[in-house]
């Protein structure tokens, strides 16, 4: 799995807090920011695609939301979509900061949950040169019914529970109830659809990342089914890529293609497999489709950092 040697560690203040990220030095003035989904922190969910788009160039800020990973913020595990959307805002901020970035020339980049939330932040920020959202959940109330056929009674009761449980503890300041983020079909686990179990050897193959903690704190599956960044779509001003995997079970094709035809700018492209897919089988074809759009809309007639007023 290809890491760039010349990454380094830096942080950023995210409301009342920190978020920790790795910069990829670029040359040519492009910088693509990165996150995951739901509990997947920065080195799993970007390690492999990032070294790919800094080899072509591009600077690469991948960070871990609140709560998450490196960054700071307590309770742990905790999803709040409004504080990783503030997340967002603050690493467009400290990436037009740095030294190797032009701030025209900013794309985010995202899957799955974190492919729905560069659609909402993308909406607000009409600066940005492009977003892609990689096998992304758009429609939390289209996928939801989907998601709970793949699981058993049983099981969706004790999961539900454990959400009631650990909401009404939060009110009262208990510990966060934590389940695992996937499982098999009959466990009590955030998602159990036909391709959850991908994300190991599609994310962490060798192992690596034994600090990688693959739960969440339970209330998020009482919120989920409400979150519907999708339909922020149609206020998107910069170009987005929409990569779907036809046979994805997790976040589905329809409704992040439904939400790419609604925004003035966008491309799709569909690609074989599940979930996972863009990891495992599809990776040469989402990447090669990836920095193909990053160099149309991040290097067309703008300047790198350096020569912004051309010279005196």
């Amino acid at each position: 799995m290809p890491v760039s040697r010349q990454r380094e560690k830096l942080s950023f203040a995210s409301g009342d807090t920190s978020c920790a990220a790795w910069h990829y030095p670029g040359s040519n003035g492009g910088c693509v920011i990165m996150a995951g989904g739901t509990s997947v922190t920065k080195e799993p969910a970007t390690d492999l695609f990032a070294a790919r788009f800094n080899d072509a160039g591009f600077a690469v800020l991948a960070f871990d939301h609140r709560r998450f990973g490196e960054s700071g913020g307590a309770p742990r595990q905790v999803v709040r979509f409004g504080e990783q959307v503030a997340d967002w805002q603050a690493a467009i901020e400290c990436a037009a900061t740095l030294p190797d970035v032009a701030p025209d020339r900013i794309s985010l980049w995202g899957f799955s949950l974190a492919g729905g939330h560069v659609m909402r932040v993308a909406a607000d920020n009409p600066q940005l040169a492009s977003v892609i959202a990689q096998t992304p959940l758009v429609d939390g109330r289209a996928v939801a019914p989907h998601a709970l056929r793949c699981m058993t009674p049983v099981a969706f009761l004790r999961l539900f529970g454990r959400g009631v449980v650990d909401a009404l503890g939060s009110l009262v300041g208990r510990p966060p109830v934590l389940v695992p983020t996937a499982g098999a079909r009959g466990t009590v686990a955030t998602l159990t659809t036909p391709d959850a179990l991908d994300g190991d050897r599609a994310l962490d193959p060798g192992h690596r990342y034994t600090d990688w903690e693959q739960t969440v704190a339970a209330r998020l599956v009482l919120r989920l089914g409400g979150y519907r960044p999708g339909r922020h779509a149609s206020r998107i001003r910069c170009p987005l890529l929409v990569v779907v995997c036809d046979q994805d079970q997790s976040a589905l094709p329809g409704p992040a293609v439904r939400a790419a035809h609604n925004a003035p700018e966008s491309e799709v492209v569909h690609l074989k497999g599940r979930h996972y897919a863009p990891f495992l089988e599809a990776h040469e074809d989402a990447v090669e489709a990836e920095i193909a759009f990053l160099e149309k809309h991040l290097t067309r007639s703008q300047t790198a950092p350096g020569v912004l007023n051309g010279p005196e």
